[in-house]
């Protein structure tokens, strides 16, 4: 019955498409990578004393602006590719961030194509192999399917600042990298044409930097993005972050949902002695820390819907009081091809980080962007690179769209409603994950990346809204139930739909219609 459910709901969800596209640690080693980088950058200067703002106009192919895992990783890939590049990053500290600690399976393949797969080690970075649900005290886990990989492919989680600091180190220890601190106020535009960046040094001089290509990595608050696309920007919760102390996890290596009211918790690892906590909270604004708001809220509202084994470690970390939170920020691609120039990471895309994709995202589409970089000699043809470059937007889509999609549409499912057929939806997902199988390897095989497929994400997406009216229904129906499940499916179509408009609709789904260029002869020419 379950297995009929399931064809009944490919159909469904295939007829919908269809009609829808018509229609302290971290301080010492922070100090201790931050030397070492600027050590690197001290010799290379001592090499050539009169690299300058002018000379650099002719000696650097790429400038990056950003030094976070997309710019660092991008700078050292394409540095080991031969291109001289200059990373301009605003703090060379070690960040420390409550968001970008878990990389999926799917992003450490992409990390193993880059040569990068040793910056998760020597970090304290634990193997993540699933996760664990919650909901109304049952639980269930669904672990990622791996069988197929080698044994050292699994998640990652970790400090996000040590992460970011280890890739940095590799990226510094290259000959052609010239990593700096500046902040970048404005890029330089003739013409049309982007042809650098204006930076301010941590002396306030204020200097120009030239290239024939400047990528923007700045982060999700970057104020360079408007000037290269068109980004509506989304804010559908902020998260409250804590760090849980020598505790261990129900189920170990593995993610902890749980499923409350009003909106998810999540709990995993991030070293061998600490366990981050992420709560949830709807919309833009999170209860008060200066006035008691938010430890009362954690304890009386959070804290009796975690699981028990959690609960006196949890109770410690609100005392303790190192409380941070962060608004969470979905924005779907949206470029505007600018000769020049090039949007990457959380500054060109985002989605909600209930799934811990971002970091999946960007390390994909730097192997995009170094592959199609990869046969051209001469950058300095900045109309015919900017042509070819928009080969990049569609040739990212399979991956980035499909994760996108996913972490928009499970937050909202995730999310408790009053509304009865939200709610049924909520249940059946939650079970029908728990039935194992190919039930659960579907969905997890595109939660990790390793099955970066939109049509796959439809298909499962509406196979758990059939399975939930199928729970309705059957063995007798009542004119009530029925209601319900009309309403059940109008939710699930109403969720996932306009996500799929957003990331758009034939890029997404139809990506071999779009037309792609490949002229560079010119540009191989050196």
């Amino acid at each position: 019955m379950v297995y009929q459910m399931i064809m009944l709901g490919t159909v469904i969800a295939t007829l919908l498409g269809l009609l829808f596209l018509q229609s302290s640690r971290g301080k010492k080693k922070s100090g201790d990578v931050l030397m070492r980088i600027q050590k690197n950058e001290s010799s290379k200067r001592s090499e050539n004393v009169t690299l300058s703002a002018e000379v650099t106009g002719s000696t650097t192919d790429i400038i990056i602006v950003g030094a976070g895992v997309a710019g660092s990783a991008l700078a050292y890939t394409l540095a080991k590719d031969g291109r001289r590049v200059h990373v301009i990053e605003r703090d060379l500290t070690e960040p420390d961030r409550i968001v970008g600690e878990l990389l999926q399976p799917g992003g450490y393949l992409k990390l193993i194509e880059l040569g990068l797969e040793d910056c998760v080690n020597q970090i304290d970075a634990q193997q993540v192999f699933g996760y664990a649900l919650y909901k109304d005290g049952k639980s269930t886990k669904v672990s990622y399917p791996l069988e197929n990989f080698n044994s050292d492919v699994a998640g990652r989680s970790f400090h996000n600042g040590r992460f970011i600091q280890r890739i940095r180190e590799k990226a510094a220890s290259l000959s052609n990298v010239r990593l700096g601190q500046g902040s970048v106020t404005s890029l330089i535009e003739e013409e049309g044409i982007i042809k650098g960046v204006t930076y301010k040094t941590k002396t306030g001089q204020e200097l120009t930097a030239y290239a024939p290509l400047t990528v923007v990595c700045d982060g999700c608050c970057s104020n360079l993005r408007r000037s290269l696309s068109k980004p509506k920007v989304e804010i559908p919760s902020c998260f409250v972050g804590l760090i849980l102390e020598n505790c261990e996890l129900p189920y170990k290596n593995h993610g902890h949902v749980i499923l409350a009211d009003p909106s998810p918790i999540l709990f995993y690892p991030i070293s061998s002695t600490e366990v981050r906590c992420l709560v949830d909270v709807p919309g833009q604004k999170v209860p008060s820390t200066s006035n008691g708001e938010m430890t009362n809220y954690l304890k009386t509202v959070v804290a009796p819907q975690i699981p028990r084994e959690l609960c006196s470690a949890f109770m410690s970390a609100i005392e303790k009081g190192n409380i941070r939170t962060m608004t969470n920020r979905s924005m779907p691609s949206a470029p505007s091809p600018t000769p020049g120039a090039l949007l990457l990471g959380d500054s060109f895309n985002m989605r909600h980080p209930l799934t811990g994709g971002g970091m999946t995202v960007a390390l994909s589409d730097i192997v995009v962007l170094r592959d199609l970089l990869r046969p051209l000699r001469n950058l300095n043809d900045a109309p015919a690179l900017c042509k070819h470059l928009q080969s990049f937007y569609t040739l990212r889509k399979p991956v980035a769209s499909t994760i996108n999609t996913l972490a928009g549409a499970l937050y909202k499912v995730f999310c408790a409603s009053p509304d009865p057929s939200r709610n049924e939806l909520r249940l059946a997902c939650f079970d029908y994950l728990s039935l194992g199988g190919a039930f659960s390897n579907g969905p997890i095989a595109i939660l990790s990346g390793l099955n970066p497929r939109p049509l796959s994400l439809v298909k499962h997406f509406f196979a758990v809204a059939v399975y939930g009216v199928g729970r309705l229904l059957l063995p007798f129906p009542s004119p009530k139930r029925m209601l319900i499940s009309a309403r059940l499916i109008l939710d699930a179509t109403s969720i996932i739909f306009p996500i799929i408009k957003a990331e758009g609709v034939r890029e997404m789904l139809f990506p071999a219609s779009m037309p792609t260029n490949y002229g560079v002869q010119d540009l191989c020419l050196s």
